[in-house]
């Protein structure tokens, strides 16, 4: 378990540090505003989806804490070249990942370095700032128009 909790930390803190994908993407056909009220984090979330359904382009703007910017910044990576079938079906595997009851040992089946954030289960009001990038992207890729939120 050690192990595990030091390559969250260290992971964490790189993407947060170093965020990938951190900028406006120019002609973005999918954009969402996201906000967690509980901790201030708010982003823009742009998405570029090609003529075959797969998203080209991911990247996003805006602050917040480590481990929202982490978690944007690794989806962000994992999400590129996946159709938007494949992004829902990493989105539910993400969520549940991360709300799984305690006593129960979720799969991070398929979602390579994302798996790190399965700690932050243990810190149930953590689960709102690694998940607000994954709900802007939902909506951005549903064109909802409106912020999405984490509550």
């Amino acid at each position: 378990m050690d192990d595990l909790r030091e390559l969250y930390q260290a992971t964490i803190l790189e993407h947060n540090k170093r965020p990938r994908n951190f900028a406006k993407l120019e002609h973005a056909t999918h954009e969402a505003d996201g906000h967690n009220p509980l901790c201030g984090d708010a982003l823009t979330l742009y998405a570029r989806v090609d003529e075959d359904g797969r998203l080209s382009e991911v990247a996003f703007q805006g602050s917040g804490c480590a481990i929202s910017k982490a978690s944007a910044s690794l989806m962000t990576e994992h999400v590129k070249g996946k159709t938007i079938d494949e992004v829902n079906a990493d989105f539910e595997r993400f969520h549940a990942l991360l709300t799984a009851p305690p006593g129960e040992t979720p799969s991070a089946e398929g979602l390579g370095k994302l798996a790190v954030f399965s700690g932050v289960r243990e810190y149930p009001v953590r689960v709102k700032c690694a998940t607000l990038a994954w709900h802007a992207l939902k909506a951005a890729l549903e064109a909802r128009g409106e912020t999405a939120k984490t509550e």
